[in-house]
């Protein structure tokens, strides 16, 4: 791995430990939706979980087209944000996974959001896994990192 790779690869972890909201952006005939969802990532940055009800138009959307992509940023809404800030995009493919069955994945998860235990617990509560195919780095306003995980 090159070295800028893995420095890239280092900046979008610690933005993601920084961070506990991402705008996840889901479509569904032709029409884009987001929304705002806690969320943990791996270790390695090739997986990004989060929980949903089963009974939102987000999961509706999810499991009509598990195409995704989700925003995480650090902006603090000031002027200085526009060379100051990082956001990173990435996209990937989501699916639904058995929470019992990736018991590992959400104790990461609750790790990080403890206060969504019993959330996590309810009967309707989907666990969801994207699997990201690339991350779009952006800082100093215009400069824009491509990378796979």
């Amino acid at each position: 791995m090159s070295d800028d790779r893995q420095q890239v690869l280092k900046n979008i972890a610690g933005l993601f430990e920084s961070q506990n909201l991402a705008v996840l952006s889901t479509q569904k005939d032709n029409q884009p939706y987001s929304n705002l969802v806690a969320f943990a990532s791996s270790s390695d940055l090739k997986y990004f979980y989060f929980l949903t009800p089963n009974t939102t138009r987000k999961y509706e959307h999810l499991t009509a087209n598990p195409k995704v992509s989700i925003l995480v940023h650090d902006s603090q809404n000031k002027a200085d944000d526009f060379y100051n800030a990082v956001s990173v995009t990435g996209t990937g493919v989501s699916e639904e996974i058995d929470k019992s069955m990736a018991q590992k994945a959400l104790d990461l998860y609750l790790k990080k959001h403890p206060d969504l235990k019993d959330f996590s617990r309810a009967p309707t509560t989907a666990f969801i896994r994207i699997s990201i195919k690339r991350y779009f780095m952006v800082n100093r306003f215009q400069n824009v990192v491509d990378v796979k995980p």
